[in-house]
């Protein structure tokens, strides 16, 4: 199978060098945006990552992947951007982020992933499993022991 198109809108308040996605730019199937005052994007058609959507499944499969990359804080700024009628998707409840939740501010939802495991996953849930994209993420192996717990 052929990598699945993604494309990648990063928040412009998002600092490159603590993004999790930093390792992957130049990918021929990864395109990154980046927001900005006045900014949309057209995502009819495109697999939307969002909490409390419908599971990703293989039956999604054949569609580009969207991935929103902000805060917690910033994504609804970011989500406004997105025009259009994107495909709204989530990930099976059991997953667990690897990621070492920080924020003192706001509160992030225990379903949320940090970019580059929601990115890893939704492409291996539609048959496009690809460990490199992991290469460089730091709690990888974490995260892969949590993927295993939850039977994936």
């Amino acid at each position: 199978m052929s990598p699945v198109a993604t494309t990648v809108i990063r928040h412009a308040k998002e600092r490159i060098a603590k993004c999790s996605l930093r390792f992957l730019h130049g990918r021929p199937e990864m395109t990154f945006l980046r927001s900005k005052p006045g900014f949309t994007f057209d995502g009819t058609g495109f697999l939307l990552l969002e909490v409390g959507a419908p599971t990703l499944s293989p039956a999604d499969a054949g569609r580009p992947l969207l991935l929103l990359d902000s805060t917690w804080r910033w994504l609804p700024q970011l989500r406004a951007c997105v025009t259009g009628s994107p495909i709204a998707r989530s990930f099976p409840a059991a997953v667990a982020t690897a990621y070492p939740r920080t924020s003192k501010v706001f509160e992030d939802p225990a379903a949320g992933l940090a970019s580059i495991e929601a990115l890893y996953l939704a492409r291996a849930l539609l048959g496009d499993r690809d460990p490199t994209l992991l290469d460089g993420y730091h709690w990888r192996e974490q995260f892969l022991r949590n993927l295993a717990a939850a039977g994936l």
